[in-house]
């Protein structure tokens, strides 16, 4: 039979032993509840409980087969086997028998393990508690990795001569510590000091990377992060390289109440570039403002143009710092920003592109009352500066031929407004009226053709017509059928001449077909009447599997002359355009485009395949176009990009990707990577090719590793657990 028994002298002990759980004592005369089969009050003072016995005390739980409390010796012994776990799950204590005194400040346990946040082991044959928040193991070993019966030795382990955890600093102290991997020795360290798993951030040393780079060599990198407080930390990131390099990596993160910062960078001495000073800061941030407005802001510059390339850092060729403040709301946005560019393109002129960009825009949604529909009102400034004052285009063989002055600055303000009503027929015909209005005034400087002030007044409006059909299958199969005519009418007002910087790649697509204007920015608009037409057909099977084409073109009363050839946009009548998307539920998904001539020869066109299964995944996408100077590209593209990942084992993850060029025959880069991942060990190799150069990047190799042992602060999640074989 089963008792219950709440003494108050065996209450108190309790409420010390489940204390020492918890960084922070509990008080003596609380109570706590007992369960055993058997009690007993001997006549020497002895309070002893037998078979099965529990303890609960405030979320804790203390499980042993005897339980002896002496109250002469104000000893308290345990037999097991023990085991006590705290009331958030976090620490468990196994152990065989346990001589504690009373408050449990001093005592020792036999055969004693404890386990941290379900993740690093700690065991010895003695475990000491001292001061109520000291554990210490003698001759003992950690490990976050399984361990199967019939095998004594885990993946890695650390053996100490001691070990000692602060309960309420969270810290775990290694003397004389020794790292093993698969019970070979691999490195000993006198002392070391690492966060227990609960702690999520601790000043100390993280896990080295290794790396090999092209004009680098063998590299090692030892970061050390600082905590800084509650809210701020620093990482520094020391590199040194077999070639000489060094490297000084930065990382800084703060957060507040309502924001964030996090600034990286690094300074770098090298081969590459002897005796100069490299490196490169980048900065990103954002804070809520009052009324719902927010503010984000990213910055970043770099000492040289190879800079970023040479280091694996980023690919990018041009830097951007923005700083912008926005609100989105049910019925209106707005947006203010400023953009600096800086190109690091071999070839461009850097005073000839614009350095200092300045837009806002606010957009207001409105109903038009019985007349119904729905419409957008816009306001809308731009302004943009270059550092030459060279008034004239630059069309030599180290100019940029772009028809826009080397120095021409803009300022340009515009209002405008939208609508739109749809009604459906008694038989299903969908008619829609729409209709844009916009008024733009520029004042070009710096540029002889377009200097001066001048004032445009666009507008214009179309009918669209859609006639949807609906087809039920066998099985509950869907078509859709769905011509469209859309008749529309568009209008400059004459306006004079304005320089065209920010629609000079306009892109052919489903999304624009039926628009007033195909012209991605505001500096150039489509004008003239013209016909869009479409047709598109969708199939949806019950089976999980979708497939859509649209097939479309346009007509017009007279030539555009505006779009660039390989936009497929320019003439009377545009090139054809056909659009399909694909989705099976085995994880197939296909889509593609095609800009195609009368005689189908292509324009442009891209394709896009996506496979992704339980142990596989596959991507690649191939993208042609023409050449076509006005787009700043005299060679056509024709580029197939392939990546794809394959998990050899729960464990084992191989992954590769790369690009190729038909145009020049030639790779463009190529990635390897190779990753082990379990409950105790990360472990990732890559090695990544660069075969593009140019005046400030050459072609380059880097190979990098980095091991993290996992069950120490909150580093990566932990993978999947290995299986004992029975």
């Amino acid at each position: 039979m089963r008792r219950h028994l709440r003494p108050f002298a065996f209450a108190t002990v309790l409420a010390a032993l489940f204390a020492s759980a918890s960084p922070i004592g509990l008080a003596a005369q609380e109570s706590a509840t007992l369960v055993a089969d058997r009690l007993e009050i001997a006549a020497d003072r002895q309070l002893v409980a037998e078979g099965g016995v529990e303890v609960f005390y405030q979320g804790r739980r203390l499980t042993a087969e005897r339980i002896v409390y002496d109250q002469t010796s104000d000893r308290l012994r345990i037999e097991g086997p023990i085991r006590l776990t705290d009331a958030a799950g976090t620490s468990v204590i196994v152990a065989a028998q346990a001589d504690l005194a009373a408050d449990l400040t001093e005592g020792i346990l036999q055969s004693a393990r404890i386990v941290l946040d379900q993740q690093l082991q700690m065991a010895a044959a003695e475990m000491r508690r001292s001061n109520g928040r000291f554990l210490q193991l003698d001759n003992a070993v950690a490990s976050s990795c399984r361990v199967c019966a019939g095998s004594s030795t885990p993946l890695w382990e650390i053996r100490s001569r001691r070990i000692l955890h602060d309960q309420q600093e969270r810290q775990i102290y290694f003397d004389h510590a020794q790292l093993r991997f698969g019970g070979v020795p691999v490195l000993y360290i006198p002392r070391l000091r690492i966060p227990d798993p609960t702690l999520d951030r601790s000043t100390g040393f993280l896990m080295p990377s290794f790396s090999s780079r092209t004009g680098l060599g063998f590299g090692v990198t030892v970061p050390y992060f600082v905590t800084l407080g509650p809210s701020r930390d620093l990482t520094f990131s020391p590199t040194i390289t077999a070639a000489g390099g060094r490297t000084l990596g930065l990382r800084y993160r703060q957060a507040f109440a309502g924001g964030q910062i996090d600034v990286t960078g690094a300074v770098s001495r090298d081969d590459i570039q002897p005796g100069e000073m490299r490196g490169y800061v980048m900065a990103d941030g954002s804070f809520a403002l009052p009324k719902g407005f927010r503010l984000s802001f990213h910055g970043e510059g770099v000492s040289d143009d190879a800079y970023l390339a040479d280091y694996g850092i980023s690919d990018q060729d041009r830097l951007t710092n923005t700083v912008q403040v926005d609100r989105t709301r049910r019925k209106d946005y707005a947006e203010a920003r400023i953009v600096n560019f800086d190109s690091l393109r071999a070839g461009e002129l850097p005073s000839a592109t614009p350095y200092l960009v300045t837009d806002s825009t606010y957009i207001r949604r409105f109903q038009l009352g019985p007349l119904g529909g729905e419409g957008n009102l816009r306001f809308g400034t731009h302004t943009h500066t270059r550092q030459s004052s060279n008034g004239v285009d630059d069309a030599t063989p180290t100019g940029d031929a772009d028809d826009i002055a080397e120095g021409a600055d803009m300022q340009r303000l515009s209002l405008g407004a939208d609508w739109r009503r749809d009604w459906v027929t008694g038989g299903g015909l969908v008619v829609a009226v729409l209709g844009e209005l916009r008024a733009d005034s520029f004042n070009v400087t710096d540029d002889v053709v377009y200097a001066g002030q001048t004032t445009r007044l666009y507008g214009g409006g179309a009918v669209e017509l859609r006639y949807p059909l609906v087809r039920g299958g066998a099985g509950g199969a869907m078509q859709v059928l769905e011509p469209v005519v859309q008749l529309a009418w568009t209008d400059d007002g004459s306006a004079g001449p304005i320089p065209n910087e920010d629609s000079r790649l306009a892109e052919f697509d489903e999304a624009n077909l039926f628009s007033l204007s195909r012209f991605p920015g505001m500096d150039a608009v489509e004008t003239g009447v013209r016909a869009n037409v479409g047709l598109s057909w969708t199939r949806i099977d019950p089976a999980g599997w979708s497939m859509g084409v649209t097939v479309g073109r346009i007509f017009r009363d007279r030539p555009a002359t505006d779009f660039s050839t390989a936009s497929g946009l320019s003439g009377t009548t545009s090139d054809w355009l056909l659009a399909m998307t694909a989705e099976t539920a085995g994880g197939l998904e296909l889509a593609g485009r095609l800009i195609a001539q009368d005689d189908l020869s292509v324009t442009r066109g891209e394709m896009r395949v996506d496979y992704g299964a339980e142990r596989f995944s596959v991507s690649s996408t191939y993208i042609w176009s023409i050449a076509d100077t006005a787009e700043s590209r005299p060679e056509a593209v024709s580029d197939l990009v392939l990546g794809g990942s394959y998990r050899l084992t729960p464990y084992w993850q191989a992954s590769a990707a790369g690009r190729y060029d038909f145009q020049g025959d030639s790779y463009r880069s190529a990635d390897f990577g190779l990753t082990f991942r379990n409950e105790c060990l990360n472990v990732d190799l890559s090695l990544s090719r660069r075969f593009t150069t140019s005046t400030s990047v050459r072609p380059g190799t880097t190979v990098d590793l980095s091991v993290e042992l996992l069950g120490f602060g909150g580093g990566t999640e932990a993978g999947p657990s290995r299986t004992c074989r029975r």
